[in-house]
């Protein structure tokens, strides 16, 4: 008896300041944090239609799209996506129960939207969560055919850039498979890229033909991330280190 006494003012004083929250809040809680979050990952300014966001927010992880409201990112006030999340937390301290929750949250993707803007709390949309169709893979950049028919430069001459043209041009590239050609001292570097998505790794290859070696090669994941400059020519002029 004596022991609930001394805990009476303790709890009294915890909810008096407002600490003390129901499992089912901070389950909630959790389940906006996960709304968050898929916020950061659809944050960008790059132009995307509706079902660009729709997309990529039914690929994270304790995500489900339930409506995606807007034409683009870049008309209006951007796109509101509904989301659903399940969070959970546990109430009881003898024997704790898992309380979960699925809550429904509406994320803003615009270029006005700021980074970690806390998602609305909405009521969930009735209906199964929305699905969207695979993007088409990128298509096949040509390594083996661009090894096997650029010229080789013997040690001391210099490469010609109007044969390596002809090389790339006879290759019949699919209209999504842009062509670069630069010559810089003797050498003449080639590119050969589909345009990326500015989140993932863009597809590139890299060609470079100079006295006494021609060499073909696809950068590493690091450098073809946007910004990183991986798929520019120049890297294939003068390559990037390796990285660690």
């Amino acid at each position: 008896m004596r022991r609930l006494f001394l805990l009476a003012p303790l709890l009294l004083f915890a909810v008096g300041c407002g600490v003390v929250q129901s499992s089912a809040d901070e389950a909630t809680d959790v389940a906006r944090e996960v709304a968050r979050k898929a916020g950061e990952r659809l944050y960008g300014q790059r132009p995307r239609t509706a079902e660009d966001v729709g997309r990529s927010a039914s690929g994270i992880d304790g995500v489900e799209v339930l409506r995606v409201q807007g034409a683009s990112t870049h008309d209006g006030n951007g796109i509101d996506v509904v989301v659903r999340t399940t969070g959970s937390a546990y109430e009881g301290w003898l024997a704790p129960r898992e309380v979960a929750v699925r809550r429904c949250f509406a994320v803003r993707v615009s270029p006005t939207s700021a980074w970690g803007e806390d998602p609305r709390d909405v009521d969930c949309p009735d209906g199964p969560a929305l699905t969207f169709a695979p993007l088409p893979p990128p298509p096949r950049l040509p390594y083996a055919e661009l090894r096997a028919t650029l010229p080789r430069v013997p040690v001391g001459g210099l490469a010609d850039e109007a044969a390596v043209r002809r090389v790339v041009a006879a290759l019949n590239l699919q209209p999504e498979i842009l062509a670069e050609v630069k010559a810089d001292g003797g050498r003449v570097g080639v590119l050969l890229s589909v345009r990326g998505n500015g989140f993932d790794a863009q597809d590139c290859l890299l060609a470079r033909v100079g006295p006494g070696a021609t060499e073909v090669w696809a950068p590493p994941r690091i450098q073809r991330m946007p910004g990183e400059g991986g798929c520019g020519i120049g890297n294939a002029l003068d390559p990037q280190p390796a990285p660690h």
